[in-house]
């Protein structure tokens, strides 16, 4: 039990020192033996702060590297927010442009139907109205028709067609007879007094 208590505590510096000792061959060995063993003692707690020390840095160096490491997932997770986000926000405008343009296009539409609804309405009852006008003067009389004072109550005009007097014309040529149509009769005026005694 002893011996494990001193071994456990005192092998190690003990056979150094002894070995330093026996090396050295100082002129007071216990003198340099108890200065080496406090030297070891500093040098023991010196390496121990030192290895605490490192291990200290290596945790910090590790929280450093983490630390980092959640900065950049956390950049690059509002990045891609930002970008989902500008994303969205183009979609809303693309949308609400759409929209626009199918509401510019269905009063356009409307517009467009409304006033061809109205041309042809127009057209219809500018229809109606040509044919109501020409059935009423159908059955009016001229003096109806033109209102002025003495025209002429005639139910119908009638025009003489050209080629039927051109027609009898020709009749009365071939019957030996020449005529003259009425449009190419000349008026001679009354024959004189003296024209019958000349005769």
């Amino acid at each position: 039990m002893e011996s494990a208590y001193l071994q456990k505590n005192l092998g190690t510096c003990l056979t150094q020192g002894l070995a330093e000792v026996a090396r050295m061959r100082p002129v007071d060995p216990i003198e340099y033996l108890a200065l080496w063993i406090y030297k070891y003692k500093n040098n023991v707690t010196m390496e121990q702060q030192r290895q605490e020390e490192m291990a200290q840095l290596e945790r910090e160096r590790e929280l450093a590297v983490m630390e980092q490491e959640m900065m950049e997932r956390l950049k690059a997770e509002e990045l891609l927010f930002q970008q989902q986000q500008l994303a969205f926000q183009l979609e809303l405008e693309m949308q609400e442009k759409e929209r626009q343009r199918i509401e510019e296009l269905q009063r356009a539409q409307e517009q467009f139907e409304k006033e061809l609804r109205m041309c042809v309405e127009n057209t219809a009852k500018g229809e109606d109205i040509s044919h109501g006008e020409d059935g009423a003067d159908s059955g009016r009389t001229l003096a109806e028709i033109s209102d002025r004072y003495g025209a002429p109550n005639l139910s119908r005009v009638e025009e003489l067609d050209e080629p039927m007097l051109s027609d009898r014309h020709a009749v009365l040529v071939n019957q030996g007879l020449s005529v003259r149509p009425p449009s190419q009769r000349m008026y001679q005026g009354p024959r004189p007094w003296y024209s019958d005694t000349m005769s």
